[in-house]
């Protein structure tokens, strides 16, 4: 068996260049990872130090609010008790459990414990019933774990409804949030408890998620099952807001592999901050799985993470109640951050903070570590790749707009392409391409098999639809995302270059560029601008002052809207596909204005079609909109009169 603990040819810095990472990979991965299930891999962690704190939950975000704290022996004995309710329910190996929770310990109980009985399959609550459904249907959970009805929560509703519409569910299983209220909300939340507990349909047990666990030994898995590497642990949906979710699997090697090498470039013990959703991929490993691995104690900032109440305005003495020495975040929380006055709050235990999800802004990351004093290390990874790909080294060897270097034992290149998007030959250093990565992190593909059309290079090298090249030391840079490039007449357009030309004007607190559509040009550029606080300027004044800061003539925005917030999307990254579908219908708008028909346009997302224009007009000018629309191929739906969904 080998050892453990993170290999000891990592230095305690971790892994901080190319030399030291080929070093690393003389050893087989085969033989640097100590177990090939993510229980098995819990399971040696807790036994490591099972009085270590390994969770510590925050329902609020005041900064002397309450806490409460789950050791390592304690985690174990409810992801055990977890997966054995699970195999109760009738779960077995290859049947999922869907969840429908926010960030609770009870999150990480039901998570890892679904895997330990069969496929954890996490799901975004916000999503509408209908996205989730068609998870739920896609994936034939048999079992859905949900939170009990709160006040300020739906997921109840979408719970019961999900009970109604999906017939693979045969269990139902209640989480109360009651024991971490205050004495004065427990009882109301304890009634909403009870009254959920009553049956929904024939054939659906309701079931007490903390009784559950209270029923079933601790000790072990009395399915008695042996887990083998390529097993499917999880399913994690991606997308689902412009249409059919893609259901990425992960099989049990995934995420123990991610979970091990990250242990090796950052093996020193942490206490890491938890705000981003448990339903996400970053959440659940680099805040979970790789955490637990590492022993590190994880401080889960309120039920809803970053967006909870007060969470950000009290970050700083957040960070000094409990002595945090990272966390992890999107650019968009960064930016909240940079503008955060410290209040003399000591950040002296503050080591570095990770940057994903999205493209990092250089002036973002510039006033971030100017207002905080720490490295911001931006890292790269996705759902197909168990989350991380590459990452800046923290021990020395940041290298300031690069996503860092390779996951050891990660192969990574930038891929010339042929016009079926499969791969030529590589890139020569510097040479931008599509990135592509390949190893036992990537995953196996999408659950559906018409999703995995064309997501492959080569056998093995999975396109990430990202381009970008590798510079002489092996550090990735990205240069865009295929799907967001503007193309204007054929001319691509990197929405980075309009979005940093913007952060660097005094008066925008946050920019985003999308494409609009054009009838000639196919898109052009236009931008969404929040303010800084007490900074006054007309959209056509920052048009103008902003036209020279843009490198590139044909990337200037033709239009900048002024927004008071961007949209973002569950975990905080600006929701470009709204931004997208805003644009198109201010387009839409005028053109039928110019044609002297009155109507009312909206794009919206469809599950099945993408963007749908939605036009609200007269029926006799209806076709003729229809017309005036149709050459810029959206599908468009009429709004009816009665106020319901066209069909």
């Amino acid at each position: 068996m080998p050892d453990p603990t993170p290999n000891a040819a990592a230095q305690a810095a971790g892994i901080r260049s190319l030399d030291e990472l080929t070093a690393y990979e003389q050893t087989p991965w085969q033989q640097q990872l100590p177990a090939r299930s993510t229980y098995e891999l819990l399971r040696q962690a807790c036994a490591r130090h099972p009085q270590r704190t390994a969770l510590r939950f925050v329902p609020t975000g005041a900064p002397d609010g309450p806490e409460y704290a789950v050791d390592y022996g304690t985690l174990l004995a409810q992801v055990t008790r977890a997966a054995n309710a699970f195999h109760r329910a009738g779960v077995t190996p290859g049947q999922a459990v869907t969840l429908l929770l926010p960030n609770l310990p009870e999150t990480h109980y039901a998570q890892l414990g679904a895997q330990a009985a069969g496929i954890a399959s996490p799901v975004n609550p916000m999503l509408d019933v209908e996205h989730i459904a068609s998870i739920v249907d896609a994936t034939g959970a048999v079992a859905l774990v949900a939170l009990a009805p709160t006040p300020d929560s739906d997921i109840w509703a979408k719970a019961v409804a999900l009970a109604e519409r999906c017939p693979s569910l045969r269990t139902l299983f209640v989480v109360s949030p009651a024991q971490y209220a205050d004495p004065a909300g427990r009882a109301g939340l304890d009634a909403l408890y009870q009254a959920a507990l009553k049956p929904q349909r024939d054939g659906l047990r309701i079931v007490r998620f903390d009784a559950a666990l209270r029923a079933e030994p601790s000790e072990r898995l009395v399915s008695g099952r042996v887990i083998d590497g390529g097993e499917r642990c999880a399913y994690f949906h991606t997308g689902g807001t412009t249409g059919l979710p893609k259901i990425a699997i992960h099989t049990h090697l995934n995420e123990t592999f991610v979970a091990c090498m990250l242990g090796a470039l950052e093996p020193q013990p942490h206490v890491v901050l938890c705000g981003l959703p448990l339903f996400h991929v970053n959440g659940a490993m680099v805040t979970g799985l790789a955490a637990f691995h590492g022993g590190w104690e994880v401080v889960m900032l309120t039920p809803q993470g970053y967006r909870g109440k007060d969470v950000l305005p009290h970050f700083w003495p957040l960070v000094e109640r409990f002595r945090a020495t990272t966390f992890s975040a999107v650019p968009t929380v960064f930016a909240a951050l940079a503008g955060l006055s410290r209040d003399g709050a000591d950040l002296s235990s503050l080591r570095h903070a990770f940057c994903g999800a999205a493209p990092l802004p250089a002036e973002v990351a510039r006033r971030f570590e100017a207002a905080a004093g720490i490295p911001l290390c931006e890292g790269y990874g996705l759902t197909e790749g168990a989350c991380i790909s590459t990452v800046n080294p923290t021990g020395g060897g940041h290298r300031a707009g690069s996503v860092g270097l390779r996951l050891p034992h990660q192969a990574l290149r930038a891929w010339r392409v042929d016009g079926a998007g499969l791969a030529t030959s590589a890139c020569p250093t510097g040479e931008v391409g599509v990135i592509g990565i390949a190893g036992p992190n990537v995953f196996p593909g999408y659950l559906n098999a018409h999703d995995n059309r064309g997501i492959w290079l080569a056998p093995g090298w999975l396109n990430t639809g990202d381009l970008g090249y590798l510079d002489a030391d092996g550090y990735l840079h990205l240069t865009g995302r295929a799907k967001d490039l503007i193309i204007r007449g054929g001319h691509n357009i990197d929405p980075a270059m309009i979005e940093d030309a913007l952060l660097r004007h005094p008066a925008v607190a946050q920019a985003a560029a999308v494409g609009q559509p054009d009838e000639h040009a196919g898109e052009l550029p236009v931008a969404y601008v929040t303010l800084k606080t007490g900074a006054a300027i007309a959209a056509g004044q920052l048009l103008e002052e902003v036209r020279g800061l843009v490198a590139e003539r044909a990337a200037a925005p033709v239009r900048i809207e002024l927004l008071a917030q961007i949209p973002l999307t569950a975990i905080g990254k600006i929701a470009k596909a709204e931004l997208r579908m805003r644009a198109a219908a201010h387009v839409f708008g005028q053109k039928l204005e110019q044609l002297g028909i009155a109507a009312g346009v909206t794009v919206r997302a469809d599950i099945r079609r993408g963007a749908v224009a939605v036009l609200d007009v007269a029926a006799p000018q209806a076709e003729q909109a229809r017309a005036a629309l149709a050459r810029f191929g959206y599908p468009i739906d009429l709004a009816p009169a009665d106020g319901k969904e066209p069909a």
